[in-house]
């Protein structure tokens, strides 16, 4: 990805379950994947060192056939092993700025700031591409999950970062993280929890298409 695709990033960012088959996973994505999504964001929680490394690999030509950038979730280093196109860090996941310097410029780095400008603040400054923060809603995936002011996402636009809100996005309140300035939505349970999961995809993008900044 380009200086310029990565400081225009916006539209539906997909993040995958904790699916302990490959090839389901696979299939999973591949459901999805065409419906209009920018990025995708491999995280499995639950899954060994060498498992994660088999289903990254597998997703990885999945998601250059579509376009689509392929973010690893807490580790960077499986990120530059595979060639990925970046890597999503937490508070808790290694430096953000060794991550840039092994990475490179060209590689997408986001972080997660939760309720938080000045974590978003120290992420800019240590090299972040974007800026994660939520949750904004009731989230399925991560009930505990600490709540952030939608303000927030305004607030943060100063910085001049591609915005990201997480935390229970769904077709019915998207539009709302959208109109408080949100560039990228975050989805799991709402896209691969759904009964037809193409069609709740295609209706997340549909959002932007009626929401243009």
């Amino acid at each position: 990805m380009n200086s310029r695709t990565l400081s225009t990033l916006r539209g539906l960012y997909l993040l995958t379950p904790d699916e302990p088959d490959t090839q389901r996973l696979v299939a999973r994505v591949t459901e999805v994947i065409a419906e209009g999504a920018v990025l995708l964001q491999y995280r499995n929680k639950d899954a060994d060192a060498a498992l994660r490394r088999q289903q990254a690999q597998a997703l990885l030509p999945l998601c250059e056939a579509h376009g689509v950038g392929l973010v690893i979730n807490d580790d960077w280093r499986l990120a530059a092993d595979i060639g990925a196109a970046g890597t999503h860090l937490g508070e808790s996941d290694g430096d953000l700025a060794e991550a840039r310097r092994v990475l490179g410029n060209d590689a997408l780095i986001g972080a997660s700031c939760y309720d938080r400008l000045d974590l978003a603040v120290a992420a800019q400054s240590a090299g972040a591409n974007y800026i994660a923060f939520g949750a904004f809603f009731d989230s399925g995936t991560k009930p505990a999950a600490r709540r952030a002011p939608l303000a927030l996402l305004g607030q943060a636009r100063e910085l001049g970062l591609p915005t990201v809100a997480i935390g229970g996005i769904t077709p019915d309140n998207a539009r709302i993280a959208l109109a408080a300035g949100a560039d990228l939505l975050a989805v799991l349970g709402a896209v691969f929890a759904a009964a037809n999961p193409a069609a709740a995809a295609r209706t997340l993008v549909s959002c932007f298409e009626s929401d243009p900044q």
